[in-house]
């Protein structure tokens, strides 16, 4: 392996200009430094981080956890953390838990998981890595991070009840909100809802945002106009006629695939989403473009919460003094797409 002396001895230049050059220094003339990476290139030099990462005691790697990478969130998520880390210099060191493939739907309440996830990040400690970041694929909040780490670490897409690593989440309350109100300025007042299972923390802070805006409008929260759902399309296709009997105008359904089996039950009886009835989802899945007519909803701002994840991790990781930063639950917005699936009835 060619070596920064013997590339200096090939330039006629001192050990530390070549360094400097390798590390993007700007310490050297625009010749030197031409002279040097024409060097390195024709001697096919490869630096040597091992020995570098135990000069610096920095391995310039984050250790990134995703419960399930087969879930819909995760690609998104781990590619916003992909971006931070290209951005900052930093490698990614990744592992896949599986949990959905193992243990279906159940997987986030399995009794097991946070001693897996502490064998994990015990692993990841033994390699070196600089930081980990969690990525959870079902939001909730979990014991993550058993005792101290040691090592910067946040939590994607779920809350960690660790006091001392922060968590960055989907904003549902201002999503939810969002639509509401957008709905509530299309002329509708009788706005029906299904939700998603009640132990979520979507569910909850989605309904919040609903009646938030319904108050922002002078218009009373009827709980007769709240059914429960559970995220499936059959549950948007089983719980529409209930709100149809109640003369709703608008149904806010918690995910787009409620949204698809109530576009699905209006068919069936000869209505028209969109026109006999509006509607709205939530999450800016796949199929919200593909709906007919195409379904209005908010995204989840998934590639954003992957990168603020990893951007926190590093600035911990950078910055001066020992002291940790301040453990956050940082919500993230997404953005809303209005399409043809609300009529204005004002």
């Amino acid at each position: 392996m060619v070596t920064i002396k013997e590339i200096a001895k090939y330039c006629g230049v001192s050990i530390a200009t070549v360094s400097n050059i390798i590390n993007g220094k700007p310490n050297a003339s625009e010749s030197t430094r031409q002279k040097v990476l024409k060097a390195i290139d024709e001697l096919n030099y490869t630096p040597n981080y091992v020995a570098k990462n135990l000069r610096t005691q920095k391995s310039k790697t984050i250790g990134v956890i995703v419960e399930d990478i087969t879930v819909f969130c995760a690609p998104e998520i781990i590619d916003g953390i992909t971006q931070c880390s290209e951005e900052r210099g930093y490698n990614i060191l990744f592992t896949n838990l599986r949990l959905y493939q193992k243990l279906g739907d159940t997987y986030y309440d399995d009794e097991n998981l946070p001693d897996l996830i502490q064998s994990q990040t015990k692993d990841f400690k033994s390699k070196q890595v600089d930081g980990i970041v969690y990525v959870a694929t079902h939001e909730r909040t979990l014991k993550c991070f058993k005792g101290r780490l040691d090592v910067p670490a946040a939590m994607a897409y779920g809350m960690t009840d660790s006091k001392e690593h922060s968590s960055v989440i989907v904003d549902d309350l201002y999503g939810a909100h969002k639509l509401i109100d957008y709905v509530i300025a299309m002329g509708h007042r009788r706005i029906g809802v299904i939700t998603g299972k009640y132990s979520s923390i979507h569910t909850n802070d989605r309904l919040e945002g609903y009646k938030k805006a319904l108050a922002e409008h002078g218009i009373e929260f009827d709980p007769r106009f709240v059914v429960k759902g559970d995220w499936t399309r059959k549950s948007g296709y089983d719980n529409t006629d209930s709100l149809l009997d109640l003369g709703v105008t608008a149904i806010f359904c918690m995910n787009d695939i409620m949204a698809g089996g109530v576009y699905d039950r209006l068919e069936a009886e000869g209505l028209v989403p969109g026109d006999d009835i509006s509607v709205v989802g939530f999450d800016n899945r796949e199929l919200a473009t593909f709906c007919e007519p195409a379904l209005t909803t908010i995204s989840l701002p998934l590639f954003d919460i992957g990168y603020e994840a990893c951007r926190r991790v590093i600035e911990d990781i950078e910055k001066e003094d020992d002291l940790p930063l301040c453990a956050q639950i940082i919500p993230v917005k997404g953005k809303m797409y209005i399409r043809d699936s609300v009529k204005d009835i004002n």
